[in-house]
């Protein structure tokens, strides 16, 4: 007996009832010579369900393969996407903070400027009262 499509003997599924069979024949080693016809007809359909089942399995995983392509695919766009989501508040709150800071510069140079007036009225007021 084996365990599947490594093993040292041929094996396969009947149609039917979906049973494995051991044929005896070893897959690795099989000698057609020596082998009656009805043998020989087993070993045949043996290794035809054994390909049709490494088809099938090839398949699947062409299929997985696929699946896991596009979803590793997905996943770098939506990284991508957040990165530029992120880069443009961050860039927007810099813009922001940015305008704030001018206005507050200039409202402080207003200040000032408005400190300027209002000392140099008193300098103006007092030198009335000479």
């Amino acid at each position: 007996g084996g365990t599947g499509l490594l093993s040292s003997y041929m094996e396969y599924k009947l149609a039917t009832n979906g049973s494995t069979v051991t044929t005896g024949y070893s897959v690795l080693s099989m000698d057609i010579t020596n082998m009656t016809t009805g043998a020989l007809a087993e070993a045949i359909s043996g290794v035809d369900a054994t390909l049709l089942q490494m088809t099938d399995a090839a398949s699947d995983l062409g299929a997985l393969n696929s699946r896991v392509e596009l979803q590793k695919n997905f996943v770098q766009d939506l990284s991508d996407s957040i990165e530029k989501g992120i880069g443009k508040l961050v860039d927007a709150d810099m813009n922001e903070e940015s305008t704030r800071l001018k206005a507050l510069q200039t409202q402080q140079q207003l200040g000032i400027q408005a400190l300027t007036i209002a000392n140099s009225n008193s300098q103006n007021i007092l030198s009335l009262f000479r």
